[in-house]
């Protein structure tokens, strides 16, 4: 979706009667789209280690001095890992605002590079014959991320390769951002289907053979999701990816672009298993536990490389007891 052109402050919004009425669009909107355009502009010189190290910095701002959701992501790490001393505990989350800087400053330069700079960001892959298995059945294949290590450089990585890759996202709310990240994500190669074309365009998109990628670790509001045990919590998460992969009798594999001590990644691939009982929703649940503990695997090796910001427990079942609760 392409992001709507400014015109004079305000956005057409249909409501189907004869005067169509307006939305004023935010000032921030302007001001947030126009600072990735001057941010882009100003990152081209620069090779993609220089605007990475340029975020860290920027990123490790929110950790301290201004401690945006500090105590969120210190509580979370904590009760993630209770054996890590103060000290591990606080390297992790500082790295961690570290980490989220690079990504968005590493998007930001990748919106003006070629796919040959993107795929020079990465060393060998690990587990690729898994990928080339899948695809070579030639019916689709399902794959499951997580906000961990570049996601964005993750999905596009297999587009990059080759892999014919349909990603879903949502929709940002500012709709002049929006359409920056989107034309990023197709120059590098991916297909973008938004939440609510997921329906419809996932089914076509694996009949055609593609690859599709839906990140699985956040149970936003309205998203069919499955309660399962995330580092010992209940978590709401999203079982979209067990729905089609077991409508489809499709693999489903877990990837991620996990960040190496020389600031490149390596691009990992891990199958899930999906369960096989014959009790249609109680495999869908069982798979989706199955993707979620792969996830909380690769969180356990790289721990400063997950989006801890995020309110990982916020949805848990009404009678979870006390101390299961959110951190």
């Amino acid at each position: 979706m392409t992001a709507p052109q400014p015109a004079g402050g305000t956005a057409p919004e249909s409501k189907g009667t004869a005067v169509a009425e307006t939305k004023r669009i935010p000032l921030g909107f302007y001001l947030e789209y126009g600072l990735l355009r001057v941010m882009s502009t100003l990152a081209r010189p620069f090779s993609l280690a220089t605007a990475s190290n340029f975020g860290a910095i920027v990123g490790g701002l929110g950790w301290r001095p201004f401690a945006i959701r500090a105590d969120r992501v210190y509580r979370a790490v904590r009760a993630c890992f209770p054996e890590f001393s103060e000290d591990r505990v606080r390297e992790v989350a500082r790295n961690s605002y570290r980490g989220l800087g690079r990504i968005a400053m590493e998007i930001i330069w990748l919106s003006r590079a070629e796919k040959s700079d993107a795929l020079a960001a990465f060393v060998e892959p690990e587990g690729w014959e898994h990928v080339e298995a899948a695809y070579a059945r030639g019916e689709g294949v399902i794959v499951v991320m997580g906000h961990f290590g570049n996601w964005e450089l993750g999905a596009s990585y297999l587009a990059m390769r080759g892999i014919p890759t349909d990603a879903v996202a949502m929709h940002m709310a500012n709709p002049f951002s929006d359409g920056f990240i989107t034309r990023t994500r197709t120059r590098l190669g991916l297909n973008v289907v938004f939440d609510e074309q997921a329906v419809r365009r996932i089914p076509k998109a694996l009949k055609e053979g593609h690859a599709v990628v839906l990140v699985s670790d956040q149970g936003a509001k309205g998203l069919a999701g499955t309660f399962v045990n995330f580092f010992g919590r209940p978590a709401k998460t999203p079982r979209g990816a067990a729905v089609f992969a077991m409508r489809n009798r499709l693999p489903v594999l877990f990837v991620a672009a996990v960040r190496q001590p020389d600031n490149r990644y390596r691009f990992h691939v891990t199958p899930v298993p999906i369960a096989d009982t014959g009790d249609r929703e109680k495999d869908i649940d069982a798979t989706v536990q199955n993707y979620s503990a792969v996830i909380e695997s690769y969180v356990r090796r790289f721990p400063e490389q997950y989006f801890w910001q995020h309110r990982r427990w916020k949805r848990q079942p009404p009678d979870t007891p006390p101390h299961l609760r959110e951190p």
